[in-house]
Formats: C-alpha cells, sequence, structure tokens
C-alpha cells in the first residue's frame, strides 16, 4: 500500500473494505457537515452498510472505474477524495471529496484533490476532470474554483434529497488548462 504525505502529519491512503470500522467512526464524526453533500454518508449508518460503500469503490478500481482514497491527520481518518466516476475509454473522470471538522482549515482536501487531478491528465491521459456539488455547498463551490476549474454549468432540480429535488452545479478543468 502507498501513503502519499499531504503535509507534515497528514498523508493520503486508499481507503478499502478492511478499514470498514474506522471509515464508519469517521464518517459517524462527519456525517453533520457531509451528509447533506455526500450521498454514501447517509446509507453509512453500520458496519455492513460502511463495508457495502467502500466494496463499491473497490470493485470500481478493479474495474479501472471509481476509487477511493482517505486522508489520515496524526493517524486518523479525517476525510478523503475519491473518483467517483472515472471513464478512460470517454476519457473523463468526476472527482468529489469530503472532510470532518478535525481536518478544516489545513489545505487537505486541495491538496490531495490536486494529486488526484495530476494523476488523472498525466498518468491515464484523461481529457476533462469534473466537479459536481450543489450550489449550496459553498465549501465545496469554493475548492473547485481554487483548484482552477471553471463553471460549466447548472444541472436544475438533478438529484433528489430528502424528499426535494436540487440542482447540481458542474465545475471542469482540460487536460491543456492544467498546470499541475
Amino acid at each position: 500500500m502507498f501513503a502519499l504525505p499531504l503535509d507534515d502529519s497528514a498523508e493520503l491512503r486508499p481507503l478499502e473494505p478492511w478499514q470498514a470500522q474506522e471509515f464508519l467512526d469517521h464518517i459517524d464524526r462527519a456525517r453533520p457537515t457531509v451528509d447533506p453533500w455526500i450521498p454514501w454518508a447517509t446509507r453509512s449508518t453500520d458496519l455492513a452498510s460502511a463495508i457495502n460503500v467502500l466494496q463499491g469503490y473497490a470493485d470500481g478500481q478493479a474495474k479501472d472505474g471509481a476509487r477511493i482514497y482517505g486522508i489520515w491527520l496524526e493517524g486518523v481518518l479525517v476525510g478523503g477524495v475519491m473518483f467517483t466516476q472515472f471513464d478512460a475509454a470517454l476519457g473523463v473522470c468526476e472527482i468529489g471529496c469530503w472532510l470532518e471538522a478535525a481536518g478544516e482549515g489545513r489545505g487537505l482536501v486541495h491538496r490531495a484533490s490536486r494529486i488526484l487531478i495530476d494523476w488523472a491528465f498525466r498518468e491515464r491521459g484523461m481529457s476533462r476532470v469534473e466537479w459536481r456539488t450543489s450550489p449550496a455547498n459553498k465549501r465545496s463551490v469554493e475548492a473547485a474554483r481554487r483548484l482552477g476549474m471553471r463553471r460549466d454549468g447548472v444541472l436544475r432540480s438533478q438529484f433528489p434529497y430528502g424528499g426535494v429535488r436540487h440542482d447540481t452545479e458542474v465545475w471542469s478543468v482540460l487536460a491543456d488548462e492544467w498546470t499541475g
């Protein structure tokens, strides 16, 4: 397994099904801030459901698709980044992130996201990396902007949550725009 340093006390590592209890404990801490934005946070309520979420990403990675990575701060899982979609044939992928309060304000998501974007362009030859978020998720919108992404538009009433349909903003960066 690999670990990439994000700073002196934080690292990025694969997040795998055998870590489901640690993942569930983290999601329980993070739920108040990530539940509205990360669909699997709502579904990860016990060990079986946490295993199911992580196994889904493991299966995706085995098929060269979606994959997930955790951010550990001083040895504690505090968030992560993921390819929610990864289509090598099409040359398009989507990244996402989440973070509990203990990891906020340190630039961890920014550095971890840059690692994923750089890998997608330089190693995998992707043409486009997308970031999708609710317009109400101001932290996510700002994260996309700080990564140098452009707002492509809004998918109106695109996803249901809590009995209400919500809009999705689509942001992207293209390979020839990426400064790495």
